[in-house]
Order: C-alpha cells, then sequence, then structure tokens
C-alpha cells in the first residue's frame, strides 16, 4: 500500500485545490493535500519522467472536503515525479522529487 487519505477538517472549500507535495525534495515518503468543493470522483495518480503511470494513490468518489495522502516511494528509482489530480471538472498536474 502506497497511501492513506486523511480528511484534514469539516470546513467545506470553495474551490478545487490542488497544493504543491510537501516535503519537496522528499525520502522515502511525501504529502499530497487537495481540497474538493463538491462530491466528485477523484483520481491522484503518480507518473515517471516518461509520463508512465507508477501509482495510483486515489481512484473513488470522495464527498467535498480539504484531504491529505500520504504517498510512500520507497520501492521508485531516485528521479523526477509528477503527480495529477483529476475529477469531472477539474484536472492539475504538480512535480515532485523523490532523492534516495
Amino acid at each position: 500500500e502506497t497511501s492513506d487519505i486523511i480528511n484534514l477538517n469539516n470546513n467545506l472549500p470553495g474551490v478545487f485545490t490542488l497544493n504543491q507535495n510537501y516535503p519537496n525534495p522528499f525520502n522515502p515518503s511525501t504529502t499530497i493535500s487537495f481540497s474538493i468543493p463538491e462530491e466528485e470522483f477523484v483520481s491522484l495518480k503518480v507518473f515517471n519522467s516518461l509520463g508512465e503511470e507508477v501509482a495510483e494513490l486515489i481512484s473513488e468518489t470522495k464527498p467535498a472536503g480539504n484531504y491529505s495522502v500520504s504517498c510512500n516511494a520507497s520501492e521508485l528509482s531516485t528521479g523526477v515525479y509528477l503527480y495529477k489530480f483529476s475529477t469531472g471538472s477539474f484536472t492539475q498536474v504538480k512535480k515532485m522529487i523523490y532523492i534516495k
């Protein structure tokens, strides 16, 4: 298992937000947080620098809220990775760096 999802609080956000992972660079785990203003199907995937999917952290319907996902990359190689957050109406990609 590569992730745990935590609902951060009950304050409902007004917009979709994907935050930069922390810490970045990281070794071997990092936290990715995001907000969704309404119930949505949420997908959060990690890709290597060649665009190949290396992890699927979330693929499920979530109620509105603020969330934090832990990503453990201990089985991945050192390098630059992209994480892609998608809902029905919002998509964003950010970069993270894994250093062993």
